[in-house]
């Protein structure tokens, strides 16, 4: 194991509220894990009879953060990553994927979420030869995740920016832009950023069930135009096909010709 993991402190645990469906419960339950309770299920349920289509982005967003993580290690040479808003561990997380390929890699997850943090022990299982570790932190605080982030990661160094499906949740477009420049900023050339989001303009079916989502009292999830998810990379260089509907991103050679679905994302480097 790297870095020693540290056990989330039981209030952590007491701040959980299994009497309501929470969001990152609800997407574990899409992606086919088992951190989730009956009501996220029955939630979860609602939400895919008015729209089937969830589970498809939802396993389409983990796929193509698994060949974004595969391209920067493989390709770009990456071996720190910073993922904020990591929402509960499935398959394929950040650390399985990057160590598989250089077992030396080193990531740091953040996130605000108590249940994220009772599950922290999850995530920090790491290769001897690198190292994970966590952050209780919100990504409106991006100088406490620097911070944090500093003492498993040399931020002296390139370092790949994870923000899979969590911009949605700050609903001002300029805060969030701002957030992103500010996080970008703080890393070297060389760096690049991930990110993918629920977007508008490809499947008026997911939209309207969102829309009906966010107005039913629930923590909102925004939607944005492919422009507003383009616009999150200004700056740097985005690496070929650019921001495309998340299926669409370097599919495998060996997988059915995919369909586009209304969620769109990119990578790109810092210069």
């Amino acid at each position: 194991m790297g870095d020693a993991a540290t056990t989330p402190p039981p209030a952590a645990h007491q701040r959980i509220d299994t009497s309501v469906p929470h969001s990152a419960r609800i997407w574990n339950y899409w992606l086919g894990g088992k951190d989730n309770y009956p009501v996220d299920r029955e939630a979860g349920d609602a939400y895919t009879a008015v729209f089937p289509g969830i589970v498809t982005i939802a396993r389409g967003s983990r796929a193509f953060l698994r060949r974004n993580i595969t391209y920067l290690v493989a390709e770009a040479g990456i071996r720190q990553f910073l993922d904020i808003g990591t929402g509960l561990p499935t398959v394929d997380n950040t650390h399985e994927v990057a160590q598989r390929l250089a077992p030396e890699s080193r990531i740091v997850y953040a996130d605000k979420d108590p249940m994220v943090l009772a599950h922290a022990r999850t995530l920090l299982r790491s290769t001897p030869e690198g190292a994970t570790s966590y952050i209780d932190a919100d990504l409106l605080d991006p100088e406490r995740i620097l911070a944090a982030a500093a003492g498993t990661l040399d931020l002296t160094r390139p370092t790949a920016l994870i923000l899979s499906n969590i911009l949605g949740h700050i609903a001002d477009h300029d805060q969030a832009r701002s957030v992103v420049a500010h996080l970008m900023d703080a890393l070297p050339s060389g760096s690049h950023l991930s990110v993918n989001d629920g977007s508008r303009g490809t499947d008026p079916a997911f939209e309207q069930a969102q829309d009906a989502y966010n107005a039913s009292g629930a923590v909102p999830y925004i939607l944005r135009t492919v422009d507003q998810i383009t616009a999150f990379f200004d700056g740097l260089h985005l690496i070929d096909p650019g921001v495309v509907s998340v299926s669409l991103w370097r599919p495998e050679p060996a997988s059915p010709a995919p369909e586009p679905v209304g969620e769109h994302g990119g990578l790109a480097r810092k210069p």
